[in-house]
């Protein structure tokens, strides 16, 4: 159960630092597509450098008049 637990973490960690690297931690996210974006960049981890580029398109409702 360790191990899983430390290979979790190492996964995330590397998906971070992919994250990091495409720079999405420069500021706070404008929209839930940019935060849903870094969120499975870092969910992705070393899938990010076998070619996978993860991306989010979500619309949140607009409250009505």
């Amino acid at each position: 159960m360790r191990i899983i637990g430390a290979l979790l973490i190492i996964w995330l960690i590397i998906g971070g630092i992919a994250a990091w690297q495409r720079g999405y931690f420069g500021g706070m996210p404008g929209s839930c597509a940019q935060a849903g974006t870094v969120a499975l960049t870092i969910v992705a981890g070393p899938l990010n450098y076998m070619g996978a580029n993860p991306q989010i398109a979500c619309e949140v409702p607009q409250p009505s008049k």
